[in-house]
Formats: structure tokens, C-alpha cells, sequence
């Protein structure tokens, strides 16, 4: 499945922040010292290992931002599933301005493609059942709009972008509030009719006390699979609320991910598709 990328405008502030903390005051000395200052050079962006890509359009950047001139072309973009030896694009231009992006462009290209494959790794896992794998806020300052791109390359979905586009009352919210029913009382009044209310739950107790005032999603929170199957049972009990989605979340990893989902929860959120995936080897190779 093709992923539209992010726009160029939204990309471009986080590569030029990066390149000038590369850079530093002086630029690059080695390239300085060693390259002459016409000198060319053609590399190939190479995978090393099998995966999904993501995070094309960061190297373009990194390259096109130290010099315009810079020839790039993407083979395989974003979501392409690649194999040890495929060439993920090609970069032609003056030497000492590709040598100057290369950490900029690999750094970013890896992470995200790590993303996109531990993700991919996750849908696969739950492949045939209806549960959607999507990914937290445990993003990395000022790649979120990265990270949750790389998340939808490798075939999973987005959580909230941010604190201001769904209300998500957690347990501190509901300790401050005094209980489920004055936070979810309090929400409700408060917001607007496109607004989704989710409110977090750590017993069957507390999923039957938010139940009744018709939250759109229920986090169910480090639950047990025996309480996981509860819990679909009773959102679907018309007597207690009727439909509302379930999401699962906490102690999920790639054995346990399974099983969850076979419980019959419509959405589990993993915190690890961002904050611990690993990186994905591809090097800058000359050809």
C-alpha cells in the first residue's frame, strides 16, 4: 500500500535543525581538507537487512538542502518492502555536499525505517483478525509527525497526534477529578460534537462505571486476557453502553500481541513502534 508523504514544509524545519547541529561553526573539515572542491560523486542508498521503508524524503532533504543541485532519485519509496541489496535511491551532485547530509540523511532514513518495520512485524502478527496496531505519544521530541508517518508505512495507524485533538483522561486526571463519573461528566460538557472523548480504565469496575456515560473508546489499561474478554462482552452489552471501541495497551510485545487481539479488543496501542524500535541498516555506497 502506497503512503503519501509528509509535506516538504513540515520536514524541512527538523532536517535543517539537524544539519546545523552537524555542521557546527566550521562545516564539514574533513570534507574540507580531503575532497577537492568540484570534485563529484554517485552513491546508492542500499538496504542491508529486509524490511520497510521510510523516511526517503529526509535523505532528499538532507541532500537537497546542502546543495539544490543535487540529483536524487527515489526507487523505492516510502512503505516499499526492501530486501537485503535493494537500492532505496541514488544521489549524484558535488561531493563534499553529499558527504556533509550523509549522517543527516542515514540517521533519519534508519530510524524511521526501523519504525516502519518493527510495525509492519506487529500487523503481521494479528494478520486475519480486525484489531488495528497503532502507536502512542511516546514519540520522540520533534519527530512525531516522522514517527507516526513510519507507523502507517509499515501498515499500522495513529493515535492522537497531540494533546489537543482528542480528550484522553488517564489516572491522574481521574484521581484529580475525584472518580470516572465527575472527569467524564466534566468532558462532556466541555467539549465540542467532533471532539472524541477515550477515558482510561484499570479494572472491570472502572469500565462499568465510565460505560454508562458513553465514551467513545475505552482504554483498557495492563488488563488480563481473561479481563480483555470481559470487557468486549460488556461494550457490546446494549444494557451498558451498546458499541464503543476497546483499546489494549501496556505489557504488549511481540508474543503477547497475538493473544490479545484474539480477545476481540478493536485497537492495540504499542508504545515500543516508536520509542524502541530498532535501527535498520542501510549504508550510503559509492557506485
Amino acid at each position: 500500500m502506497f503512503i503519501t508523504g509528509l509535506p516538504d514544509l513540515l520536514i524541512e524545519p527538523i532536517i535543517r535543525d539537524a544539519l546545523r547541529e552537524d555542521l557546527g561553526l566550521a562545516g564539514d573539515v574533513t570534507a574540507q581538507a580531503v575532497i577537492p572542491p568540484n570534485a563529484r560523486f554517485k552513491a546508492e542508498f542500499k538496504a542491508r537487512k529486509a524490511g520497510i521503508s521510510a523516511g526517503i524524503d529526509c535523505a532528499r532533504l538532507a541532500m537537497s538542502l546542502m546543495d539544490p543541485q543535487i540529483r536524487f532519485e527515489i526507487l523505492l519509496p516510502d512503505s516499499s518492502a526492501v530486501n537485503p541489496g535493494d537500492v532505496i535511491a541514488r544521489v549524484e551532485g558535488k561531493a563534499r555536499a553529499i558527504l556533509a547530509g550523509e549522517r543527516v540523511a542515514l540517521n533519519l532514513l534508519c530510524h524511521l525505517s526501523g519504525v516502519a518495520t518493527l510495525t509492519s512485524q506487529y500487523v503481521r502478527t494479528v494478520e486475519g483478525l480486525k484489531t488495528r496496531i497503532a502507536c502512542t505519544r511516546k514519540t520522540m521530541p520533534m519527530l512525531r509527525g516522522l514517527q507516526k508517518h513510519a507507523v502507517k508505512c509499515g501498515g499500522g495507524y495513529n493515535h492522537r497526534y497531540g494533546l489537543d485533538d482528542a480528550i484522553l483522561i488517564k489516572d491522574n486526571h481521574i484521581a484529580i477529578c475525584g472518580g470516572v463519573g465527575p472527569a467524564m461528566e466534566r468532558a462532556k460538557a466541555d467539549v465540542g460534537h467532533t471532539m472524541k472523548i477515550e477515558i482510561e480504565v484499570d479494572s472491570i469496575a472502572q469500565l462499568k462505571q465510565a460505560l454508562p456515560y458513553g465514551p467513545d473508546v475505552l482504554l483498557l489499561d495492563n488488563f488480563s486476557l481473561d479481563m480483555y474478554a470481559e470487557a468486549v462482552a460488556l461494550a457490546h452489552d446494549p444494557s451498558l453502553g451498546g458499541k464503543t471501541i476497546l483499546e489494549a495497551s501496556g505489557g504488549v510485545n511481540l508474543d503477547t500481541v497475538r493473544a490479545i487481539a484474539e480477545t476481540g479488543v478493536d485497537v492495540i496501542s504499542v508504545g515500543a513502534l516508536t520509542h524502541s524500535a530498532p535501527n535498520f541498516d542501510i549504508g550510503l555506497d559509492a557506485v
